[in-house]
């Protein structure tokens, strides 16, 4: 096929064609959009360049030179596009990074807070037993104990302590049964073509950011 060179009046009616068809993503593209819409622009720029490619097939020469006027803009267009596109998209998982390491930091300081937490009521069991044991010498039978801003209270409760386990007779045992899926073995069946009615074999891929 010959190269085409626009004329002037066909690059002026491929300006005002391109106007309609390309400007619209660039000029979007001019405000930083976010990623879905960069996204969107990218879709819709591919299809025009499609588009513009088949009206490159025209008989009519005038057609062909407009169409080859749109095809550099939208080409254009589009590389400007892409750019955009992979900034917001290394922006983006720079914040999901950042998220993910704040989470990380949050869970080690929840887990320090929870040994702290562990620990001072700990320390508080400790005491209260140490106080109990003192006032109970002091009074075996008190079942209250009134201070100036306090007061220590008790209730009686009943637990059965097992001493054996194997002693016990059948009729004062209770027997629990549960079953689960056996995932491992199932997996490796349907890796190996065999058919298992209730399970299948799906696929995934994951992703990770570096």
């Amino acid at each position: 096929m010959p190269v085409l060179t626009p004329t002037p009046a066909a690059a002026a009616k491929a300006s005002a064609h391109v106007a309609a068809d390309v400007a619209g993503p660039a000029c979007s593209l001019q405000r930083t959009g976010s990623l879905w819409q960069l996204g969107i622009e990218a879709q819709e720029l591919t299809t025009a360049i499609g588009q513009l490619a088949e009206q490159l097939q025209s008989d009519d020469e005038d057609s062909r030179s407009q169409a080859l006027a749109g095809l550099e803009a939208a080409l254009m267009a589009e590389e400007g596009n892409k750019q955009a596109l992979a900034a917001k998209a290394d922006a983006t998982c720079w914040v999901i990074e950042h998220l993910r390491g704040q989470a990380a930091y949050r869970q080690q300081q929840a887990k320090r807070l929870t040994d702290l937490s562990r620990s001072d009521a700990g320390r508080a069991d400790a005491l209260e037993e140490s106080l109990v044991l003192v006032l109970t010498r002091l009074q075996p039978h008190a079942t209250r104990f009134s201070f100036p801003n306090h007061e220590l209270t008790s209730r009686r409760s009943q637990a059965v302590e097992i001493d054996d386990e194997q002693a016990l007779a059948p009729e004062w045992l209770t027997v629990k049964t549960t079953s689960q899926p056996d995932k491992a073995a199932i997996k490796q069946a349907l890796k190996a073509g065999q058919q298992i009615p209730g399970a299948q074999l799906l696929s995934h891929r994951s992703w990770r950011i570096h």
